[in-house]
């Protein structure tokens, strides 16, 4: 029961107990009374986790698993299921995570940490497009993971250009994009920061609007 089960002796002890000794009945024991207590750490912060990558000719996908500590999220139980589940949405689609829905229940109780699927990224290339990645590892996992798909150029292009994205991590691609509300609060900031400097009043537009440039950039 302890095997199948990966409760600690103690819990397998008390579900035998509770149960006659009848293993399926135990197993389902401790799994109602693991989901009771995995239910109970849902609030708690799960900050850390794991980024899975896979890519298959065109075809990439990204897969974010969260939990607690970094010390789960280095396991190799832990990084192996968000490794199954990038090939299962390779496969298939974003909702194909759906099939291991009861394998992550079981990792909450294993791991006793609220562990939750985060984001789940499938792309794929069309015709006469390149897709290339790139996963940033940190403590021997995914901590940050990008995917690229470039209208012509080479796989090297789409790669560089996926490296200096893991680096610099823009938020958006155009400033066009970038909403109005955060356009002005850093302009705000700015010319704060150049007034304190005691820089001349007639030239502050064109400094402010340099920095501006720099932010944009």
């Amino acid at each position: 029961l302890r095997q199948s089960s990966g409760a600690g002796m103690m819990d397998a002890k008390k579900a035998l107990e509770a149960t006659d000794g009848d293993i399926e009945a135990a197993a389902k024991w401790l799994r109602e009374k693991g989901l009771a207590a995995s239910a109970k750490r849902s609030d708690r912060e799960n900050s850390q986790g794991v980024v899975a990558l896979h890519v298959n000719g065109a075809v990439g996908v990204l897969v974010e698993l969260k939990c607690e500590t970094d010390f789960v999220a280095g396991s190799d139980q832990f990084k192996d299921e968000a490794e199954t589940l990038a090939k299962l949405v390779s496969a298939g689609d974003e909702s194909s995570v759906g099939a291991r829905q009861a394998e992550l229940d079981d990792l909450k109780i294993t791991l006793k940490e609220n562990i939750e699927l985060g984001r789940v990224i499938r792309v794929e290339a069309g015709e006469g497009q390149i897709l290339d990645s790139y996963l940033h590892i940190q403590g021997g996992r995914g901590v940050n993971g990008v995917l690229v798909v470039t209208d012509g150029g080479d796989t090297q292009l789409a790669h560089d250009v996926a490296v200096h994205i893991g680096f610099a991590r823009p938020k958006y691609l155009t400033r066009d994009e970038v909403p109005a509300e955060a356009v002005a609060a850093e302009r705000e900031v700015q010319e704060t920061i150049t007034r304190n400097e005691g820089k001349p009043e007639a030239a502050l537009p064109k400094i402010i609007e340099g920095r501006m440039n720099g932010w944009d950039k």
